[in-house]
């Protein structure tokens, strides 16, 4: 829990699961959340629970640029500066190929990997000025393995893997950490958006015996934003002590 009393941080994805959980963890550590995400109810809801007023609330859709941008902006009119970007919004309709969900295929891209994208382009120009700050995107363990019914999914995420290590590389004359955080099976609300009947219920099943808590997630997260400004965790791969893939 050491330096991070204090710190800014932007999270999208925050009203469920594992932003929700990581913004839990982050106030009780002392930092100052923004919070970002479609459902503004549930933001609101949230920001009752921590104790923090609804101004740390920006309804946010990463599929644009502009909401983004906002929520970030928020954090600098209310604190002046931002230290932390959790890229953390997306969703996981899995589906074999041949299915041809066109639809969902590109609601993975525009929100797993555009939303990413749209997140560096918010935060970057803040921090580049600051010369200081760090980004931390969700990707999976998806993005080290694929399966079928995951082709897209797992597309989506190593595509965000594989650009915050090209941007650590381009962010190193403005002191700016990057990590990645490649969780297994976390018990979260991803899979109900999976339309194929037969797969949403194997998910849910394999959900319920093996997945983790949200709370691994924000551990995770937690310690990475922990570490000292000269320590740079670029990646965390974590996954139930039971799953085997």
């Amino acid at each position: 829990m050491q330096n991070i009393e204090n710190k800014v941080v932007v999270i999208t994805g925050a009203s469920s699961g594992m932003g929700q959980e990581a913004a839990r963890h982050l106030v009780t550590a002392g930092a100052k959340v923004i919070l970002g995400a479609r459902r503004l109810d549930r933001l609101h809801a949230s920001a009752d629970e921590l104790g923090i007023s609804h101004e740390h609330c920006v309804a946010t859709d990463v599929t644009k640029a502009e909401d983004v941008k906002a929520l970030v902006d928020q954090a600098v009119k209310l604190y002046g500066r931002l230290d932390v970007m959790v890229n953390n919004a997306g969703v996981m309709p899995l589906a074999n190929l041949e299915e041809l969900k066109i639809d969902e295929w590109n609601q993975m891209i525009d929100i797993n990997f555009r939303g990413v994208l749209h997140g560096i382009a918010a935060a970057l120009p803040v921090m580049k000025e600051q010369k200081f700050g760090q980004f931390i995107t969700t990707a999976s363990l998806a993005a080290h393995m694929v399966g079928p019914s995951m082709a897209v999914y797992s597309a989506t995420k190593y595509a965000a893997r594989i650009v915050m290590e090209g941007f650590r590389q381009e962010v190193k004359p403005y002191n700016i950490r990057t990590t990645t955080l490649c969780p297994g099976s976390v018990a979260t609300e991803l899979g109900n958006s999976i339309s194929n009947p037969d797969l949403a219920k194997w998910v849910a099943e394999f959900t319920e015996e093996h997945a983790m808590h949200p709370d691994s997630y924000a551990r995770a997260l937690v310690f990475a934003i922990s570490q000292p400004e000269s320590v740079d965790i670029n990646e965390i791969i974590f996954r139930p002590t039971s799953q085997v893939m």
